[in-house]
């Protein structure tokens, strides 16, 4: 079990993150992985935070189980388990880095784009075609096998089709709970589910479960204008940070 300190202070506020995300701030948790690097090495800090992602997804899921949209599953599920099949297999080979920018970029683009169209009262409501759905699920797999990164490009798959902020919400904890119970099995074989590593997430786990609490009460104070708006912004932040941090790795 980690006893660093400096470790808690990257921790602390990294699962506060996550807890808000499976509360219902979808994307923000896409930060946490990051930050616990900031103290140790990501391959760790990704080991670590799994086993809380899914403490979160038994509250969230249970929260959320009357509301979900049964298509998007129907369409995003199969292509993420590809997506995090050949996460698995490149898993040692590919750069960290390059997932991180390609994912930044891609949350960056769309999240301009979206905000664009707010001010031109141009926002199309559609649902896309099945073909992008498998597409967008098998990115969002294996970025979330890489370095649970999988929000972005769920989000640019169903944000554009307008859900209701609660079914949105649910049909992405459903989602990510199906993925991260996938990611259980290369995770062991890949090594990285240790002892040491389960008992620093389960000194982690009230915190987790708590903030988890929170963003479910803080996310139903806000309208589903409002909560759209929001999560333009965060893919945005989100995309800058990734983007940040994989130039940085590359230098």
């Amino acid at each position: 079990m980690i006893d660093d300190p400096w470790f808690y202070v990257a921790a602390i506020p990294a699962v506060t993150l996550l807890g808000l995300a499976k509360g219902g701030f979808a994307g923000i948790g896409t930060l946490a992985t990051p930050i616990v690097a900031l103290a140790i090495p990501p391959v760790q800090a990704a080991s670590i935070v799994l086993p809380i992602l899914i403490i979160q997804d038994v509250y969230s899921v249970y929260v959320y189980r009357h509301h979900w949209d049964a298509f998007n599953l129907k369409v995003l599920a199969p292509g993420a388990i590809i997506g995090v099949f050949i996460g698995y297999l490149l898993a040692a080979r590919l750069p960290e880095a390059a997932v991180g920018l390609a994912v930044g970029a891609i949350s960056l683009v769309f999240g301009l784009r979206q905000l664009w169209l707010r001010s031109s009262n141009v926002v199309p409501v559609h649902r896309p075609s099945r073909a992008a759905g498998w597409f967008w699920g098998a990115l969002s797999g294996f970025t979330s096998m890489i370095s649970h990164a999988g929000s972005p490009p769920y989000q640019i798959y169903v944000m554009p089709q307008r859900l209701e902020a609660r079914i949105f919400v649910g049909t992405s904890v459903l989602f990510f709970a199906f993925v991260n119970w996938m990611k259980v099995t290369p995770y062991l074989a890949l090594g990285q589910i240790t002892r040491g590593n389960l008992m620093t997430s389960a000194a982690l786990f009230p915190l987790a479960i708590a903030t988890t609490w929170l963003g479910v009460v803080l996310v139903r104070r806000f309208s589903s204008e409002r909560f759209y708006l929001l999560s333009y912004w965060l893919m945005i932040l989100i995309g800058l940070k990734l983007i940040f941090d994989a130039t940085r790795a590359m230098a």
